[in-house]
């Protein structure tokens, strides 16, 4: 499918000369350059872990009490009382 680029004459000269000296078509360094720039977007996308996904979130909320996983029933009518 035909697409028309408009470039500057530094980058056409660049793309000229990268056609030149690999004795590829300026279309095909265009479609790799392209491709490239796709795969390194996605591979940014995914984050290395699930840590890293949620990175920006932790340590933004409140602490609560440390016994909270054992005692979680007493802190919970602790509460309940606190708010009547």
């Amino acid at each position: 499918m035909p697409t028309s680029v408009r470039l500057d004459a530094e980058t056409e000269s660049l793309l000229r000369r990268l056609a030149r000296t690999s004795g590829r078509t300026k279309s095909e360094i265009i479609r790799e350059a392209l491709q490239r720039m796709a795969e390194g977007a996605a591979e940014a996308a995914e984050p290395e872990s699930l840590y890293h996904a949620v990175e920006d979130l932790v340590g933004i909320a409140e602490d609560g009490p440390e016994d909270l996983a054992g005692e979680h029933k007493a802190h919970f009518r602790d509460r309940l009382r606190r708010r009547t």
